[in-house]
């Protein structure tokens, strides 16, 4: 057993066993996500990987939207924001615009991010603001029924489409590369290490960077699906993944069964928004302009 830690915490003094506790709003748990459900492992990475980075944490906030990966942001001790549905990303554009020394993350699933959110995703990716993305994957809504989503794939059983679906899913990856962003990854949450370090360095990278995870849903999708609980689908990540850094993130779309390709595909530089935004005034205004930010 690791030596005890003491933290501080509303002025009183908790003993810590557990690197992870000091990031988690502890008076909120027993937390809301089903027995086998992957949203839990996300944020244990999540927490390692802000230890790594060693950032001021009243420097970090966290902005997340509707659905079960919605939650998260109410579960961690930073300062955190779950707004409406769909409307993460121009939320946390607006925060970090007006305090750009803060790193804003938006932690949120599929159908919120890609859903109603999907063209904030767009047009952020491709101004390059510098927002740290990272969605959570379960192919379904979670939290109202086990509905369509933009990620489920072809020939998955959902509620609304009780006899299979048959429209094409986007592949996350590739939607982010041809966006722009600067940084893309996906792991599975069978990958903690991988993960972690994921996360550490999409949060480290200046930029539009994007971090997906897949996550099991035992409650609807893989019950529906008949693909066990939890602990089954992560033993299909385990078996299934492929590790292909540097892929073409056009050749890394997820079928319902088959292979599910794995790694770091994207990881370049450009110019940021605020970057650019400066620039162009700095040359039309010359020295009259005061570089905003800093």
């Amino acid at each position: 057993m690791s030596q005890n830690l003491a933290i501080a915490a509303d002025e009183r003094e908790y003993p810590v066993e557990n690197p992870v506790i000091p990031y988690l709003r502890q008076e909120r748990i027993p937390h809301i996500w089903c027995p086998g459900c992957g949203i839990g492992t996300t944020v244990n990475c999540f927490a390692r990987a802000l230890t790594e980075s060693k950032r001021d944490l009243d420097q970090v906030a966290i902005v997340s939207g509707i659905g079960c990966t919605g939650r998260v942001a109410g579960y961690l001790n930073l300062d955190s924001f779950h707004t409406t549905h769909g409307r993460a990303i121009p939320f946390a554009t607006g925060l970090k615009l007006s305090n750009p020394k803060l790193k804003v993350v938006v932690y949120s699933g599929d159908g919120d991010l890609f859903a109603i959110g999907g063209n904030h995703f767009v047009h952020a990716a491709r101004r390059n603001m510098d927002l740290t993305v990272i969605c959570v994957n379960n192919f379904t809504y979670g939290m109202t029924g086990g509905q369509l989503a933009p990620t489920t794939p072809i020939g998955a059983s959902q509620t609304t489409m009780p006899y299979g679906n048959f429209e094409n899913p986007f592949n996350l990856p590739f939607l982010a590369d041809a966006c722009g962003a600067v940084y893309v990854a996906r792991w599975t949450v069978f990958h903690v290490k991988q993960l972690t370090r994921a996360m550490h360095e999409a949060i480290s990278k200046p930029g539009f960077t994007f971090v997906e995870v897949l996550a099991p849903c035992p409650t609807l999708y893989s019950r529906r699906n008949k693909l066990g609980d939890g602990v089954d689908q992560v033993k299909y990540y385990k078996e299934r993944s492929v590790v292909k850094h540097g892929a073409a993130t056009k050749e890394v779309a997820l079928g319902f069964q088959g292979d599910i390709v794995v790694g770091k595909f994207v990881d370049r530089e450009r110019e940021t928004w605020l970057d650019g935004m400066n620039a162009h005034f700095e040359k039309v205004l010359g020295p009259r302009y005061r570089r905003y930010g800093e």
